[in-house]
């Protein structure tokens, strides 16, 4: 399988979180959110779906 780089932002996914909560009936502040998707960052590594890697500079 060939191997792609996926650039995964936190604030993306607190957003699309954020999207999909109020449709679902919720209201979720910006601090869950933000919970949300660092919890979604970790799993992702947790399953070695994706690795991390810290930009330079």
């Amino acid at each position: 399988m060939e191997e792609m780089e996926v650039i995964i932002d936190t604030e993306e996914i607190a957003e699309f979180f954020y999207h999909e909560l109020i449709k679902r009936g919720f209201t979720p502040s910006d601090k869950e959110v933000l919970e949300l998707a660092d919890i979604m960052f970790d799993y992702l590594i947790a399953k070695s779906i994706i690795d991390e890697e810290w930009e330079e500079g």
